[in-house]
């Protein structure tokens, strides 16, 4: 080791050795200026080649930690769940509609009132819900044409239940092209049974296409009393609307953070 070595590792200590480049340079910038310029450029260009290989999903890994798909899929998801934030409607989930507390587990949604005659419940599944086959609706006359959202339509089912017996009624959505019959319901009766204690297969129950039309009429006019109206069913497809949407941005997300590994 020659003198000048042998003086800069007693002046700078073991980080004299741990800093190569920074040594090299005061050590040798008077006797061979060029080789010092050509190991930091050197030094440079790794530097830059390090840059290069970072990830561009946002991990901080290497590019060499997620494959071409797995990039492409992240890259995607990013900008869907900005776009899908941005057009969400409803922010928070309320816990309660028109009276009725909502309870969320999952994809199940159920809305409770209580009185002290009896409990009624509306349950419904937020899955399979979105109506697919109606095309969203489109404003032209916008300068950037918007089109609507589509919406939630879920089957629900309504429980009324005074003691130990229930009166249970399927329902479902229909659309004006559903009725041949003048009305304008927004709903109608898929189901009806009625029951004492916990519900089983063995419970009869009838088709609401063969019930009488007048009986008919007359359980919607009982359900319009309840508080379930054509308005409030209305109301229920916006909340489920907007919850299924809320779970949409979540699958996004977790699906998101899966193929990222994060």
């Amino acid at each position: 080791m020659n003198t000048i070595l042998k003086t800069a590792v007693r002046m700078n200590g073991l980080r004299a050795l741990l800093n190569p480049v920074k040594n090299m340079v005061s050590l040798t910038s008077a006797q061979n200026p060029t080789l010092v310029a050509r190991n930091l450029w050197h030094l440079s260009s790794q530097k830059s080649k390090l840059h290069s290989n970072l990830c561009s999903c946002g991990c901080g890994g290497s590019r060499g930690a997620h494959t071409k798909a797995e990039k492409e899929l992240v890259e995607f998801l990013t900008e869907e769940i900005l776009a899908e934030r941005k057009a969400q409607k409803v922010k928070a989930i309320p816990t309660e509609l028109d009276g009725f507390k909502a309870s969320l587990n999952g994809a199940e949604v159920s809305l409770t009132k209580k009185t002290d005659a009896e409990t009624i419940t509306i349950s419904f599944n937020v899955n399979h819900s979105v109506d697919t086959e109606a095309e969203p609706e489109i404003h032209p006359d916008q300068d950037k044409p918007e089109i609507g959202e589509l919406k939630s339509k879920p089957a629900f089912k309504i429980d009324l239940v005074r003691g130990e017996t229930t009166v249970s009624v399927l329902c479902s959505f229909v659309t004006p092209s559903d009725q041949d019959d003048g009305y304008n319901d927004g709903f109608g009766i898929d189901e009806l049974s009625i029951y004492n204690g916990e519900w089983n297969e063995n419970i009869y129950s009838v088709s609401g296409e063969v019930l009488d039309s007048y009986l008919y009429d007359l359980i919607l006019n009982y359900l319009e009393e309840k508080g379930i109206s054509n308005e409030f069913v209305e109301k229920l497809s916006d909340y489920s609307t907007a919850y299924e949407h809320s779970a949409y941005i979540g699958l996004l997300e977790g699906l998101s953070k899966f193929v990222s590994n994060k």
